[in-house]
C-alpha cells in the first residue's frame, strides 16, 4: 500500500490593492492582494490548512506586507 500526500504554501489572488511605495525597491506601484496558507494534500485533496493570512505583493520585486 502506499500513500501519496504533499505539504507546501499556496497563494490565491484575490485582485488589485492599494497603490503603494515600495520599501524595497522604492517604486510607486499598484500591489496584488493574495491569500497565502499552508496545506497538507492526500492524494491531491487538501485535508487541512493553516496559517491563513492576506498579503499585498509588489508587483516588481515581490516583497509582500501584511494588509
Amino acid at each position: 500500500m502506499f500513500f501519496i500526500f504533499g505539504f507546501g504554501t499556496k497563494r490565491q489572488n484575490l485582485g488589485f490593492g492599494q497603490t503603494r511605495t515600495c520599501p524595497r525597491c522604492h517604486n510607486t506601484t499598484q500591489w496584488q492582494r493574495v491569500r497565502e496558507f499552508k496545506q497538507f494534500t492526500l492524494f491531491f485533496i487538501p485535508v487541512a490548512r493553516w496559517k491563513r493570512r492576506q498579503l499585498e505583493v509588489c508587483g516588481i520585486c515581490g516583497a509582500a506586507i501584511e494588509a
